[in-house]
């Protein structure tokens, strides 16, 4: 961990062997997440392993050198929708019904095309590998750079300053929005919930 005059962190840095074997971990491991994502008949679990992709996406940042990106992903991602999602599901969740899992032309077909996709997927990371370490050893360089020189390259400060003074009304309307969306959520469920009560169980 190195660290400038003027106290700032500006990152961890690894060899390129590490670094690309911690990229390719976190990678599978968003990978595997999406999939329990849209494939676990529960929601809360899907919404749990939400959250896991996401704090997954936030160590890819860390490793990229993007701090503030990271922690934004934690806190917005991760702390506030994931969380929101959550909510929502348990608000509105019922018993899970009884699935017959049949499979038809359409669904197969769809599948198959989405298999084909990810692997295309896969051979066009492979092919820009090259690339990708070379990005990680410039922003090593570049690091390297601003810490010679007492220069706030990607500093988490001056962003965050920038926040709290020129964005600081849409950072604020950010939470609003957050707000307003968890008060729906709320009002819905209240709604069916009562609509649900008021029904005559004799019909």
């Amino acid at each position: 961990m190195s660290t400038s005059k003027g106290g700032l962190v500006s990152g961890i840095h690894f060899s390129e062997p590490i670094q690309s074997s911690l990229f390719a971990f976190v990678s599978l491991g968003i990978l595997t997440g999406a999939m329990g994502v849209v494939l676990l008949r529960r929601i809360i679990y899907s919404g749990l392993l939400l959250g896991f992709v996401f704090a997954c996406v936030a160590l890819l940042y860390l490793l990229l050198d993007a701090d503030f990106v990271a922690a934004a992903q934690i806190l917005i991602y991760v702390g506030a929708v994931n969380v929101l999602i959550l909510f929502a599901i348990m608000l509105v969740s019922r018993p899970d019904p009884v699935i017959h899992v049949s499979w038809t032309s359409g669904q197969m077909l769809a599948t198959g095309a989405a298999l084909a996709m990810c692997v295309l997927f896969g051979l066009s990371i492979l092919d820009a590998w090259p690339v990708l370490e070379a990005s990680f050893k410039a922003n090593q360089d570049v690091h390297s750079l601003g810490t010679h020189t007492n220069i706030r390259i990607n500093s988490a400060q001056t962003i965050g300053l920038s926040l709290l003074s020129d964005l600081l009304v849409p950072f604020e309307l950010l939470s609003l929005v957050l707000l307003v969306a968890l008060v729906g959520a709320i009002t819905i469920a209240r709604k069916e919930h009562t609509s649900e009560q008021n029904v005559d169980p004799s019909l």
